[in-house]
């Protein structure tokens, strides 16, 4: 319970709780010490009670008429408020009266905290071996209550101010320590997304600005990190590119011709051999198809090594034409697509990504998503390219693991300073990517739009 605990709370709390055991260690002293001040002080008065009561015993017993004895007695004692006496079978009010304050009227909790063993104590008196009455104790001790109360008062007002304002000292101390660190852990998580611009605002005690200040400098460190880190991935990409486009270019010099002699030479040997020879005709044949399948299959690795389309047709229509063959693989899927003809505007590198990311996607939903539809979203805007890819077949298994086509793509992505998220949503498997427009695409889509 006390980890789930705030600051301020952790700071507040003790101090409340002390203040509070502070005013009932006050309350606790004060009933003690105070009952006994009055004790001692109406000691003398109710020892006074115990020997007038003794004397007026003697006296009835002594007299040869009790009762005038004890009438004499009781008109003497007048309208004293000390010392009382109350006749057998009448009730008399022995409790203390209230007591006004110019604050008020005493409450009777606080009275009867401090009300005295003694107070109210009677003492029988005797006639003729038959008690007629009682001496009763029962000073006027308002003077006293007075005194106690006002210094009760005293006491819980000054522990009630003294709470309030060290309650304040302590939430302002805690809430001008709170929003520095607010700040660091803001900054710090900004850091964890990989935003190394936006610096913390050093400030608070001096503990916390040197870890804003460190913090700082971790950023900027981790900053120059992330940009030589994306120089070097771009760079791996321009290689891997170079190299893509250098193997093709070997394949289809090298290769192409070759295997369009073989095809050239079986199509003569087809038309020189005899009718009858219907064994070596299909032979020929078998080598005539397996070298239109070659040739097939040499097409579709020179469309993934070098997307030719890009530089001759434009970024929208090469994923078109992307598209179209997918189709053509796939006959029962069905494709569906929205791209933006401004894509046509972005540079070399990205419209690679761009590219390379929608061939990747729809390759692996292709050999393994068993989907019936599928959805290709490409568009632009003024700060990035947003590509998604979505279908409605089985889905990435739990335990996932890139493979390395996705392993490519992220590379691609990073190198960008992209983002590259793999969903689940709504029954379909999504591949969502986002990518920074560089400054001369942002400068040629806003030169079209105006």
């Amino acid at each position: 319970m006390w980890e789930g605990l705030s600051l301020r709370t952790r700071l507040l709390l003790p101090l409340g709780l002390m203040f509070g055991a502070a005013l009932l260690a006050g309350a606790i002293s004060l009933q003690i010490f105070a009952s006994a001040q009055l004790m001692q002080e109406t000691e003398p008065a109710s020892r006074s009670a115990r020997a007038v009561a003794a004397a007026l015993n003697g006296a009835l017993r002594a007299s040869t008429n009790p009762q005038v004895t004890l009438d004499a007695f009781v008109q003497s004692l007048g309208t004293s408020e000390t010392i009382r006496f109350r006749r057998l079978g009448t009730d008399l009010d022995v409790h203390p009266s209230e007591v006004q304050t110019p604050l008020g009227t005493v409450p009777d909790w606080f009275v009867r905290l401090l009300a005295t063993p003694e107070f109210g104590a009677a003492f029988p008196v005797m006639m003729e071996g038959k008690q007629v009455g009682d001496i009763i104790f029962a000073p006027d001790m308002s003077a006293d209550i007075y005194e106690k109360w006002i210094g009760f008062l005293a006491i819980a007002f000054s522990g009630i101010v003294l709470m309030v304002l060290t309650g304040a000292i302590a939430h302002f101390t805690a809430r001008s320590a709170l929003r520095p660190l607010q700040n660091l852990g803001d900054g710090l998580t900004r850091m964890r997304t990989g935003n190394y611009e936006e610096l913390i605002s050093p400030s608070g005690p001096p503990e916390i600005r040197r870890s804003s200040q460190e913090a700082n400098e971790l950023a900027r460190t981790l900053n120059r990190l992330s940009q030589d880190n994306r120089s070097l991935l771009r760079r791996i990409v321009s290689l891997q590119d170079d190299e893509r486009q250098d193997m093709a270019r070997e394949l289809h010099d090298e290769l192409g011709p070759l295997l369009f002699g073989i095809r050239a030479n079986t199509v003569a040997l087809l038309e020189s051999i005899p009718s009858g020879s219907a064994e070596l005709r299909n032979a020929a044949e078998g080598i005539l198809q397996s070298v239109e399948t070659l040739q097939q299959a040499n097409r579709r690795i020179l469309d993934r090594l070098r997307p030719l389309y890009i530089q001759e047709l434009g970024l929208e229509k090469s994923i078109q034409t992307l598209l179209q063959n997918a189709k053509a693989q796939s006959p029962d899927l069905k494709v569906t697509s929205e791209i933006d003809a401004d894509l046509n505007e972005v540079d070399g590198l990205l419209s690679q990504t761009v590219y390379r990311v929608i061939q990747e996607a729809v390759t692996n939903v292709l050999r393994h998503a068993k989907a019936n539809s599928m959805h290709v979203t490409a568009g632009i805007n003024e700060r990035e390219v947003i590509v998604e890819v979505s279908d409605d077949g089985v889905g990435f298994p739990a335990d996932r693991v890139f493979g390395r086509g996705l392993t490519g793509m992220l590379e691609r992505v990073r190198a960008l300073s992209g983002t590259l998220e793999l969903l689940r949503e709504a029954g379909r498997t999504c591949v969502r990517c986002r990518l920074l427009v560089g400054e001369s695409a942002s400068q040629a889509q806003g030169a079209k739009q105006a």
